[in-house]
């Protein structure tokens, strides 16, 4: 038995995940979620002082944003889309001929204007280009939301729907740059409060295709992309659980970004895997809160 499995395994028999039966679709305890609840306060205490301007997304995105991201043309083998029915009383009795006879019923389905938010950060774009151009300091913004990316695998640290919590900065190069700079100090520093093996290493995205093999050469050249990684199933091959990317201009060409003096805006995001973060703090310390280590337990905020 492979440590993926081994680890999913504990987990739904612990009750901290619950087995829904498609692979990296898991239902959470209330445990599960209070220790999500708690790092996501401690990340708060790191980022006491920025005066980040915080704003919630629902997990869905406007479709002509998410076309004019660019994603599909660098992700669409993780896009999900939104699909409803839309027919008459026909294709409705069709579709319940469908199910009755174990046809696929979902072909009659229609997608809608809805797209699952892959990032925490692709709404947020739009949303400040029509504000006009940012403040001379630049822009800050918290952000958490459940994201989606088509994964399937039982790896639990590689889910389908997961939440991520990002802080975004924009504004010019150097604002930019320094806030990733120092947001990696802090995700150092943050995961020693809580016990955690890291290191942190350049990385790139999953582009696809052949082009995307050259994207991937690039980004990682300019060092466009760290992640912060922490072994969860696999120590040969830790887990990224923070990652610290800087897109240079392309958000603020693609949506009209600009900053004080009408430049092209940069931006920079850093992001957290919340449900990776909490899976690593169950297999390095233990299924049971209660026995973690007093230290790691007094950051999260737990009594004596």
């Amino acid at each position: 038995m492979d440590m993926q499995t081994s680890l999913l395994d504990r987990l739904f028999e612990s009750g901290l995940l619950i087995d829904m039966g498609v692979e990296g679709l898991y239902g959470r305890s209330g445990e599960f979620e209070d220790v999500i609840r708690r790092f996501e306060a401690l990340i708060e205490t790191f980022a006491t002082g920025d005066a980040a301007e915080a704003i919630s997304f629902p997990p869905g995105m406007n479709k002509a944003h998410f076309e004019g991201s660019g994603y599909l043309k660098s992700f669409p083998q993780l896009a999900g889309t939104v699909h409803s029915f839309c027919g008459n009383e026909l294709d409705h009795m069709n579709l319940l001929q469908c199910l009755e006879t174990g046809q696929d019923w979902t072909k009659g389905q229609e997608a809608t204007d809805i797209v699952l938010t892959p990032a925490a950060c692709y709404p947020l774009y739009p949303t400040v280009a029509k504000r006009g151009p940012l403040p001379v300091k630049g822009g800050l913004f918290a952000l958490q939301s459940y994201c989606f990316r088509h994964e399937p695998s039982n790896d639990p640290a590689r889910m389908q729907l997961f939440r991520m919590r990002e802080f975004v900065r924009m504004g010019t190069p150097e604002q930019v740059v320094a806030f990733r700079g120092e947001w990696m100090e802090r995700g150092k520093k943050l995961m020693a409060k809580v016990g955690l093996p890291v290191e942190i290493d350049v990385a790139n995205d999953p582009f696809f295709g052949r082009a995307g093999r050259m994207m991937k050469n690039n980004q990682r050249d300019q060092n466009l992309k760290f992640e912060l990684l922490i072994p969860i199933t696999s120590v040969a091959k830790p887990t990224a659980c923070m990652s610290f990317n800087y897109h240079q201009d392309h958000f603020g060409k693609t949506w009209e970004l600009t900053t004080s003096d009408g430049e092209v805006a940069h931006t920079a995001c850093v992001g957290f895997g919340l449900e990776r973060i909490a899976l690593a703090l169950f297999h390095h310390h233990g299924l049971r809160v209660a026995d973690w280590p007093t230290a790691v337990r007094e950051a999260l905020g737990y009594s004596a």
